[in-house]
């Protein structure tokens, strides 16, 4: 099974035992924390991923960083630790935000750019994604100069890449396979 089919199973379930819980709320917040803490510190990252690092070292460390969580939260870290998939967590917690906001009529929208979006963009974009899902769109910008140009959009499972370094590799690919 690949990663991110299972991500979204531990996200389901989990959301599941959040409604059940009335703490869909709480648990979002969790998973906003877990996912900018990732982001912002690339040692948290290493060590989620690490072969070397025992799972109970990781999950003394994880539960420290993220003391105070919702217990879901935790049981959530416990069992991704138990089943050998704590390298998962940012994954499933995105997994999770997308999944609730769909519970709630939202979808986020994830943008990676070369340059940060200018406000007037932003606007373009988040209504023309309003008409298309036809639900309220938060938008999320990465920048990632290794794109060239362009952007790639995410929302929920769909993917439309349209960056530079994408175009520059099928156009590469085309040319090796016609040699």
């Amino acid at each position: 099974m690949n990663d991110s089919r299972a991500a979204i199973r531990y996200a389901k379930a989990i959301l599941d035992l959040a409604v059940e819980d009335k703490a869909t709320d709480a648990v979002e917040k969790d998973m906003r924390t877990i996912t900018q803490t990732v982001f912002e510190n690339k040692e948290l990252k290493d060590l989620l991923g690490s072969p070397i690092v025992r799972g109970n070292a990781k999950k003394k460390v994880i539960l420290a960083v993220f003391k105070g969580s919702h217990a879901i939260t935790e049981g959530l870290i416990n069992l991704l630790v138990d089943n050998r998939r704590i390298d998962m967590l940012n994954e499933v917690a995105l997994k999770y935000i997308i999944l609730n906001e769909r519970l709630k009529g939202e979808d986020v929208a994830f943008v990676t750019t070369a340059v940060p979006l200018t406000k007037t963009l932003e606007k373009k974009v988040l209504k023309q994604l309003g008409q298309i899902t036809g639900n309220k769109v938060t938008l999320k910008n990465t920048v990632d100069d290794s794109i060239i140009g362009g952007f790639v959009l995410r929302v929920g499972d769909l993917q439309y890449d349209a960056s530079i370094a994408n175009k520059l590799n099928n156009i590469k690919r085309e040319f090796t396979n016609s040699l």
